[in-house]
């Protein structure tokens, strides 16, 4: 018994990291990014990564996406975000994918923090520090870029105060 269980941890090691070594020599990181792709035409591997997700797509203000939101405590914990977008569609599947005009996601970010992604209006906000909160909202493209109209962010910001 002992040995089989030395066996199968012996095989675990060797095999993670035979896995790693493949996975980073493919490119897969943690980040859910593989970099060793084009993504949305852009030429992936000659720009920063974090770069690319700075740089704006600016749209015309006559098709420019709106954006509110809507903080409002959740009767059990936490708080709840409803995000209101107009001239915009969430779109999951196509995260990661090429810019297309009028879709994407948002990204939610607690006092500058990025907390993730948000493909749908609402969110549940749990865990947020005691004091005062800003609570921002960034409307993406599919492709991560921020929106943007004559260089301004599409966002939406508001504060609470978290007892």
């Amino acid at each position: 018994m002992n040995r089989s269980l030395s066996l199968f941890v012996i095989g675990l090691v060797f095999g993670g990291g035979i896995g790693f070594t493949i996975a980073a020599g493919n490119g897969v990181t943690f980040d859910g990014h593989d970099h060793g792709t084009h993504l949305a035409g852009m030429e992936h591997g000659n720009m920063d990564h974090s770069a690319m997700h700075d740089t704006p797509v600016d749209v015309p203000a006559a098709d420019a996406p709106g954006l509110s939101v809507m903080i409002t405590p959740d009767p059990m914990a936490g708080y709840n975000l409803h995000v209101m977008t107009e001239n915009f569609t969430f779109s999951p599947e196509r995260a990661s994918l090429a810019n297309v005009t009028g879709e994407g996601h948002a990204h939610v970010y607690i006092n500058g923090e990025k907390l993730g992604r948000l493909y749908n209006p609402w969110m549940h906000l749990a865990g947020l520090p005691k004091g005062e909160v800003e609570v921002r909202v960034t409307l993406n493209t599919n492709d991560h870029r921020p929106l943007a109209v004559n260089g301004t962010p599409v966002s939406a910001l508001q504060m609470i105060t978290v007892e």
